[in-house]
């Protein structure tokens, strides 16, 4: 009997979101077919509190043994929002750049969303408490308890990327998701 090589679907899209931090990276992945949406997993990178290189290789090792177990097609990553403190704000830029980069290495398209953005698409208001992200986050996915607040607030990330790049969410922005990050500077 010959084997018949199966087509990929190209509606199908799998979802890594990502909610950088410096000793917690929270991450959450999502099938998403047209505009059904399935939870796969979710959890927690912990960097601890060593050295901040040591730390950073961590997110970026991590990320990238998830990247390689989950498959993801695509990313999307909450946006550093400038802290008080800017100290804080570059350290906090430095995680995200890891987690960042373990995508862009294994040749993920990347998309940036603001806090606010990514509230705004998952609860209806971009001043969301973490524990409306949760519920919501819960709700929407079907989930039978809310998940960590580092873990939903990469779901909500995912969720957000997946409804701006579909339906009305697409037409709305004029174009797939928030900023993009292109390979190879492109």
């Amino acid at each position: 009997m010959a084997s018949r090589k199966v087509e990929p679907d190209p509606a199908f899209r799998r979802i890594l979101g990502l909610d950088p931090g410096l000793r917690v990276t929270g991450y959450g992945v999502v099938d998403c077919r047209g505009n059904r949406l399935a939870y796969v997993a979710s959890g927690c990178v912990r960097a601890g509190a060593g050295a901040l290189p040591t730390r950073l290789g961590v997110i970026a090792r991590d990320l990238g043994h998830l990247i390689a177990e989950l498959s993801p097609t695509e990313v999307a990553v909450e946006e550093v929002f400038v802290n008080v403190n800017p100290r804080s704000t570059l350290l906090l830029g430095q995680a995200r750049g890891a987690a960042i980069a373990a995508a862009v290495l294994a040749g993920l398209p990347v998309s940036e969303y603001t806090a606010g953005r990514i509230k705004q698409a998952v609860v209806g208001g971009g001043r969301a408490a973490k524990t409306q992200v949760q519920a919501m986050v819960m709700r929407l996915l079907g989930l039978p308890a809310a998940p960590q607040p580092d873990a939903a607030d990469a779901l909500a990330a995912a969720i957000c990327h997946a409804h701006a790049t579909t339906g009305l969410g697409a037409v709305a922005t004029g174009r797939r998701g928030g900023r993009t990050l292109r390979l190879g500077g492109r």
